[in-house]
């Protein structure tokens, strides 16, 4: 799985480098075995950012993008949809991604983290309950039948677990102690929010299936397996 992520993310303009940061020895093995570029980090780091944070503290580049290793169908396109609004907005300091929910069932699990908006783009809230709430007789937006899951679902936002950084930024917000909304959630993008930092949540059709459960990772061999060719 982590060789269809990496050469997927080498794919994407504009990227200089991908690099696969972990301390687990059998990954780094796997990697080298491919031909990719991996660095070994500490052992006791809580979250993924601390581990970037490691990282990028000795690189010189302006933006890293955190991809997780979970994304093995991930299309490069949206790593560029990430960085954009970093290179549009100089005081912009996170970025990340969210497409509309489009399956009834993701919107009330909460392993599929949804996520709300302002006018501008800009998280509102991220959260592993159903948001925002519709209420049954409340009206259908403009344009939407509705017909394709209930109120409300057509309109649904689903977070992809992918961020843009500025590299100088990602220390810092690394160093931030958790925050009560973010332990509640078990959600480290709402550290961000509640420190008082923007994140722009860019919208794409384009969605990457995340591995978070077995039956994930059995969606995705299926997907692949019909990918292939005969």
């Amino acid at each position: 799985m982590i060789e269809h992520v990496y050469r997927r993310a080498a794919d994407a303009r504009g990227i200089a480098e991908v690099i696969v940061a972990t301390d687990d020895q059998r990954i780094a093995d796997v990697v080298h075995a491919f031909g990719g570029s991996v660095r070994m980090t500490r052992l006791d780091h809580r979250t993924g950012t601390d581990r970037l944070a490691e990282i990028a503290a000795t690189l010189t580049c302006e933006i890293v993008v955190n991809v997780q290793g979970d994304l093995p169908l991930l299309d490069p396109s949206v790593i560029e949809d990430a960085i954009a609004p970093l290179l549009a907005d100089e005081s912009l300091q996170i970025s990340t991604l969210c497409t509309p929910i489009r399956d009834p069932a993701d919107y009330e699990n909460p392993n599929v983290v949804k996520v709300v908006r302002n006018a501008r783009g800009e998280a509102l809230y991220f959260s592993r309950s159903p948001i925002p709430f519709w209420r049954p007789s409340g009206p259908a937006e403009p344009g939407h039948d509705n017909s394709d899951g209930g109120p409300g679902v057509s309109r649904a936002l689903k977070h992809m677990g992918l961020y843009a950084y500025r590299r100088t930024f990602v220390g810092a917000f690394a160093a931030l102690p958790p925050t009560p909304l973010e332990i509640a959630e078990s959600l480290e993008q709402l550290r961000a929010l509640e420190h008082g930092y923007r994140i722009h949540a860019v919208l794409t059709d384009i969605e990457s299936v995340e591995v978070d459960t077995p039956e994930d990772l059995e969606r995705v061999r299926r997907l692949v397996a019909l990918a292939a060719p005969n």
